[in-house]
């Protein structure tokens, strides 16, 4: 039996972090049974999450669980995709993972209102004397990462300018299309899906959000996306965007 560790519903998604939720999603396209555990950092194999236990092979990172499991099972969850259209695939997802998330990030974590109601929560288990400085050590962390990776050193206006551009693009190349490379999901919706979950959750405002809701076909493509993947968990598509959905 696979083992999905990861952070559990919250922040009105039906998981906290993207990336164990695209994991937790291509494990429901490959029609895998699993269950899933809260996760520790400590005892990840790479300090992180996602990371599964399969069998007592314990895999981190989302990319390499996904290579994992595909190999182990004999699976692909690109089946049907040219060369081309897998090289496309991999760009989008870079795009998602290695630019979006940070503009994403930048929203949930250095706005001073969405992290007192949301990230500054993650350390409520410790001693009552001990959460405000841990709250610092851990806002801090984040900070420096997202400086590291360039984000959080433009001004908030240019960061959402980089964040829009990233939306802007997504939506072209999804199209008139159900999913990105037509009628069935492959192995990049999962992405996409949980990236965009991520921004459009309500339970954040952000600049970000409100110009994410302004793309009509990527809000109707996650409402899509988590009928189909979450079909327990409410989500509705915010009001302006439900016209063009």
């Amino acid at each position: 039996m696979i083992t999905l560790h990861g952070f559990g519903p919250l922040f009105g998604l039906p998981e906290a972090s993207p990336y164990v939720t695209k994991t937790e999603v291509q494990l429901k396209m490959l029609g895998l049974p699993y269950k899933k555990e809260f996760g520790r950092l400590d005892q990840s194999p790479k300090g992180q999450l996602p990371y599964v236990d399969d069998d007592g092979a314990r895999i981190a990172d989302s990319h390499f669980i996904r290579e994992h499991l595909e190999k182990k099972h004999g699976k692909d969850l690109d089946a049907g995709l040219d060369a081309r259209e897998r090289a496309e695939a991999w760009a989008i997802e870079r795009m998602l993972e290695n630019h979006f998330a940070a503009t994403a990030s930048h929203a949930r974590w250095l706005i001073p209102e969405n992290f007192a109601k949301g990230p500054a929560h993650f350390v409520d288990g410790a001693p009552e004397e001990l959460r405000p400085k841990l709250r610092e050590e851990l806002l801090a962390r984040v900070r420096e990462n997202l400086r590291a990776v360039g984000v959080s050193r433009h001004s908030d206006e240019e960061v959402v300018a980089l964040g829009v551009r990233s939306l802007a693009a997504l939506s072209v190349l999804l199209g008139d299309k159900p999913y990105l490379f037509g009628a069935r999901p492959v192995g990049v919706d999962a992405t996409a899906f949980a990236m965009l979950a991520g921004v459009l959750t309500p339970f954040f405002d952000s600049p970000l959000r409100r110009r994410a809701e302004g793309f009509a076909s990527l809000v109707a493509y996650t409402a899509r996306m988590m009928r189909e993947f979450y079909p327990e968990h409410p989500w509705e598509a915010p009001p302006a965007a439900r016209p063009g959905a």
